[in-house]
C-alpha cells in the first residue's frame, strides 16, 4: 500500500577543492494513510515530518507528496571550520554538533559530517497547492530573522574556537595540517620567536610555527616528517590549519616543500 516515490543520491566534486551527496526520499501518500503510521515506517516522528515538510495540520490527501527526509554529507578540506560550514549551508554550528556527535568545534581535513536541510511538501489537490504557495511566499520572510538569530551565534564562534586549544591540546590528539618551512637565517630576520626562543643561536632547535587558535603557543607536539617540536612562533600567512616548522638552512627549507602532515599534540 505505501509506495516510496524514490531515494537519490547526488556527488558533487568541484575543482579538487570539496565533495558533498545528497540524500533525498520522497513518499506519496496513499489512502488510509496518516503522519504517524508514515514516521513509524521510515523511523522518523511526527513532528519531524511536520517540520521538514511545514505542514500545520495532521491531515494528508492521496497523491500529495512528502519529502521524508534530505542530508547532505559534506567532505573537510583545508581552511575549514564549523563556522563556516554552518554559514554556507544555512544551519548553526550547535546543528552540525549534534548531527555528527562533536564534543568540541575541532574538524579534521578528510572528515565527513552530516548535514540536514528543510525540504517543502508538494500537493496534487488545489487547496494544498494554494497553501503549500502561501507557505514558500513566507518562508523568504521568515528565513531572514532566523538569518539574523544565527549570525550572532556564527560571530561567537571565535570564542569557540579559543576554547578549542584546551581540548585540542589533550595528549595524542592529532590535527592533519599544511606544513611550510622557514629559516631564521635571512635577511632582515631577526631570528626570535613569538616566544622569545633565539633560533641564530639555536639554530638546530625543533619549533613551528602556528595558528594559536587551533595549536596554543608553548604545546608540545610530534610533527610527521619533522620529529618533536615546540609551538614557539607565528606568522602572518600561518593561519587554521597551517604550521612552518624551522629548519636551519634555506636549502633545508627549499627542499622541505609544502606537505600534508599530521600534527600530535603531546602535551
Amino acid at each position: 500500500m505505501k509506495k516510496l516515490l524514490g531515494s537519490a543520491v547526488v556527488g558533487i566534486v568541484g575543482l579538487g577543492l570539496f565533495a558533498t551527496s545528497v540524500t533525498a526520499t520522497e513518499y506519496e501518500v496513499q489512502k488510509g494513510d496518516n503522519l504517524w503510521t508514515i514516521a513509524k515506517e521510515n523511523n522518523t516522528s511526527v513532528e519531524e515530518l511536520m517540520e521538514i515538510n511545514e505542514l500545520d495540520t495532521e491531515v494528508l490527501q492521496p497523491e500529495q507528496l512528502i519529502q521524508i527526509d534530505t542530508e547532505t554529507t559534506y567532505i573537510v578540506e583545508r581552511g575549514d571550520t564549523l563556522s563556516h560550514i554552518a554559514m554556507k549551508h544555512g544551519v548553526t554550528v550547535e546543528d552540525i554538533q549534534e548531527w555528527n556527535e562533536l564534543e568540541t568545534t575541532l574538524i579534521l581535513i578528510g572528515e565527513e559530517l552530516t548535514l540536514k536541510e528543510v525540504n517543502k511538501v508538494e500537493a496534487n489537490a488545489s487547496t494544498k497547492n494554494n497553501a503549500s504557495s502561501q507557505e514558500q511566499e513566507e518562508t523568504p520572510v521568515a528565513s531572514e530573522p532566523a538569518a539574523a538569530k544565527e549570525e550572532p551565534k556564527q560571530e561567537a564562534a571565535p570564542k569557540e574556537q579559543k576554547a578549542e586549544p584546551k581540548k585540542e591540546a589533550q595528549s595524542s590528539e592529532t590535527v592533519a595540517v599544511s606544513a611550510t618551512a622557514y629559516t631564521a637565517k635571512c635577511d632582515g630576520c631577526s631570528g626570535i620567536t613569538a616566544t622569545g626562543v633565539n633560533l641564530l643561536e639555536n639554530p638546530n632547535m625543533k619549533v613551528i610555527a602556528v595558528d594559536p587558535n587551533v595549536i596554543p603557543l608553548g604545546t608540545r607536539v610530534h610533527v610527521e616528517g619533522y620529529g618533536e617540536a615546540i609551538a614557539a612562533d607565528t606568522g602572518g600567512a600561518i593561519k587554521g590549519n597551517k604550521i612552518d616548522v624551522h629548519v636551519p638552512t634555506k636549502d633545508e627549507a627549499f627542499a622541505w616543500g609544502v606537505r600534508q602532515v599530521n600534527v600530535t599534540i603531546l602535551d
